[in-house]
C-alpha cells in the first residue's frame, strides 16, 4: 500500500536551499514558509514577505491545511482572486483556475453570498472542480456547506462566521474535501487598486531565461468607478467624428466596471462577458482578439451551468479592436455593451459599426493586457 503523502515527508524530499531572508534593492524580506512544491512537483520553492509590514498574503493565517501545504500556484491562484473581490464593496467571489478566473460573481442588492458563490462556480463549473475560492467578506455557515459539496483546494476569505470551520473540518460528512485548505488572509482594502495607489516597493518583479529581472509598475486602472465611463468617440478621414450614441443601461454600467475588474487578472488577450453581476464567460490567453471573443462565446455554449443567454450581456476587452470585427463577433452572440482602450487606426470604423449594431461602446482609460 502507498504511504500517504503528508508535508513533512513531501518537503523532506523537495526543500530547497532558499535563505531565511533576502534583500532586494534596499528591501528586505523574510521567509514565510516551505512550500509543498513550485509550479510543477519537480520544482522546489517557498515564499517571502516584506520584513517591515503587515501583508494581506505574506501574513495570511492557514486555519486548515491540506495534507501537504500549499503551492507555488495555490498562492498565486490567491492573490489573483483577492486582486479581483478587492475592487468590490458588495459580496464578491473569484473562482481560479491556472491563474485566471474559471468564473467571479458580485452580489447584487439584498443577494445572499451563497447565491454569489454559485454564480461564480457554475459559471464554469467543470473548471471550478479543485479551484481557489476567494471573498472579500466573512464567510457564512450556508456558503461554506455549499462549497464543501463539490473537490476545492483552497477557500481564503477576511473572516469566517462561527461554525464554518467545524464544516471545513466534517471529512466524513464530505469525505470529498476532507484536505481542503482554508485560509484567512488580512485586510484586503489595503491592497492598491487605482493608478496612484501602492508603494514604489510593490513593483512586479519578472525572471527571464538567463536571471535577468525586469521591474515594472503593479497593473492597476485608473477606471474608479460608473461616473469614469466615456463613451467611445474618435476620428479618422474615413468616418470622420464617430460618437457612441448607443445607451447602457445602469446594471450594464456597473457590469461593465465588473468585468473590467475582473480582466485585470485575466491572461492576454483576455475578454470578460457578463451580466446582472455575473461572468457568463472568460475567454483568456488567445493569440488574436477575435479568437478571444470567440472562445469565451464557445466556452458559454459548452460549459455554462446556469439558465442564462449572452442576450443584453456585456463586454470587456484589455485591449483595442483593430477592425470590426470584433464588435461584430460579440453583437452577433447578444452583447449589447462594450468596454475597451482606445487606440486603433480604426477606432472610428469600430464605433460605427458598433452603433449600427446596437452596441454602446466605452472606451477605458487604458490598456490592460496581464502577461501572467
Amino acid at each position: 500500500m502507498a504511504q500517504e503523502l503528508t508535508r513533512d515527508s513531501y518537503l523532506s524530499k523537495h526543500v530547497g536551499n532558499f535563505p531565511e531572508e533576502m534583500t532586494i534593492g534596499t528591501r528586505r524580506y523574510v521567509k514565510v514558509d516551505d512550500l509543498r512544491y513550485g509550479t510543477n512537483p519537480h520544482q522546489s520553492a517557498c515564499y517571502y514577505k516584506p520584513s517591515d509590514e503587515i501583508c494581506t498574503l505574506g501574513d495570511m493565517k492557514i486555519l486548515k491545511n491540506g495534507k501537504s501545504g500549499l503551492s507555488q500556484t495555490n498562492l498565486e491562484d490567491i492573490s489573483y482572486a483577492l486582486n479581483i473581490v478587492k475592487f468590490f464593496d458588495r459580496t464578491a467571489c473569484a473562482v481560479m483556475k491556472h491563474v485566471n478566473p474559471s468564473g467571479a460573481a458580485v452580489g447584487l442588492p439584498g443577494e445572499s453570498m451563497k447565491s454569489v458563490y454559485l454564480k461564480a462556480r457554475d459559471a464554469d463549473a467543470r473548471a471550478a472542480f479543485g479551484s481557489v475560492i476567494a471573498f472579500n467578506a466573512e464567510l457564512d455557515l450556508e456558503t461554506a456547506r455549499e462549497i464543501m459539496e463539490t473537490f476545492v483546494e483552497c477557500v481564503v476569505a477576511p473572516a469566517f462566521a462561527p461554525g464554518v470551520l467545524e464544516v471545513f473540518n466534517d471529512g466524513e460528512t464530505y469525505k470529498l474535501n476532507k484536505h481542503i485548505r482554508v485560509i484567512c488572509c488580512g485586510k484586503i482594502a489595503s491592497l492598491p487598486r487605482f493608478v496612484g495607489e501602492g508603494k514604489p516597493e510593490h513593483n512586479t518583479i519578472k525572471v527571464l531565461a538567463d536571471g535577468s529581472l525586469v521591474v515594472a509598475q503593479p497593473l492597476l486602472t485608473a477606471l474608479r468607478g460608473v461616473n469614469d465611463l466615456v463613451p467611445a468617440e474618435a476620428e479618422n478621414k474615413r468616418c470622420g467624428l464617430q460618437k457612441s450614441t448607443i445607451a447602457a443601461t445602469e446594471q450594464q454600467k456597473l457590469d461593465l466596471i465588473a468585468a473590467w475588474y475582473i480582466n485585470l487578472n485575466v491572461r492576454s488577450n483576455g475578454v470578460v462577458i457578463m451580466k446582472n453581476g455575473q461572468t457568463l464567460s472568460v475567454g483568456t490567453g488567445e493569440q488574436d482578439r477575435v479568437g478571444a471573443i470567440e472562445q469565451a462565446i464557445a466556452k458559454f455554449a459548452q460549459k455554462y451551468s446556469g439558465s442564462g443567454t449572452l442576450q443584453d450581456s456585456v463586454m470587456s476587452s484589455d485591449g483595442f479592436f483593430p477592425f470590426e470585427d470584433g464588435v461584430e463577433t460579440a453583437a452577433k452572440a447578444g452583447v449589447t455593451a462594450i468596454i475597451a482602450p482606445s487606440g486603433s487606426l480604426r477606432d472610428a470604423d469600430v464605433i460605427k459599426r458598433a452603433n449600427e449594431l446596437g452596441v454602446a461602446l466605452f472606451h477605458a482609460p487604458e490598456r490592460i493586457f496581464s502577461h501572467h
